[in-house]
């Protein structure tokens, strides 16, 4: 039997928050790591070629994009975290608590960078470390990446934010018109 989506939404948020935090600390103490251990020091390759471990100080986004415009990025930040904010208050799907807490932890992995590393506010170097040939990233940007598929994967499987599915929806509406 389904539990009540009010009596559910608290273990949700928990859930959310929960996973942000443990996200935000697991990627701030492997930055510190790759700080301690790396910086300064040639590239560390684990399989080969294709995955290791390299310092890099990301001033942009993505690929280094934006590298000139980092103060657009805490802005960014604040304002998914607001629609998060937002979004929690009709939170009653698991998938999507988990999705956004993986997506708020991951953006604030990345905003304390911002905010807290050099060059200084709001003009941080994201610390990035884990080489994957083709670019360098780090944990929040994982978590981020995680996000969007659990997101996704929750979205094609017709679950709302609600917890409500949408081919049960569209089939009572069908269902009330007859």
């Amino acid at each position: 039997m389904n539990e009540d989506p009010v009596r559910r939404r608290p273990k949700l948020l928990w859930t959310l928050f929960g996973i942000a935090a443990a996200i935000l600390a697991f990627d701030q103490l492997t930055k510190q790591l790759a700080i301690a251990f790396l910086e300064g020091r040639p590239s560390i390759p684990v399989i080969g070629d294709l995955a290791g471990f390299a310092f890099y100080r990301n001033p942009g986004a993505a690929l280094g994009l934006g590298a000139n415009m980092t103060w657009v990025f805490p802005l960014i930040a604040v304002a998914v975290f607001i629609a998060i904010l937002v979004l929690s208050r009709k939170l009653g799907s698991r998938g999507w608590a988990i999705g956004l807490g993986l997506l708020l932890g991951g953006l604030f992995g990345n905003l304390v960078d911002r905010l807290f590393r050099q060059p200084g506010f709001p003009n941080g170097a994201v610390v990035d470390f884990i080489d994957l040939s083709l670019f360098i990233c780090n944990f929040a940007d994982v978590a981020i990446s995680a996000a969007a598929v659990t997101l996704i994967i929750a979205s094609l499987r017709g679950i709302e934010l609600d917890g409500s599915h949408r081919v049960a929806a569209t089939a009572e509406k069908e269902d009330s018109h007859d």
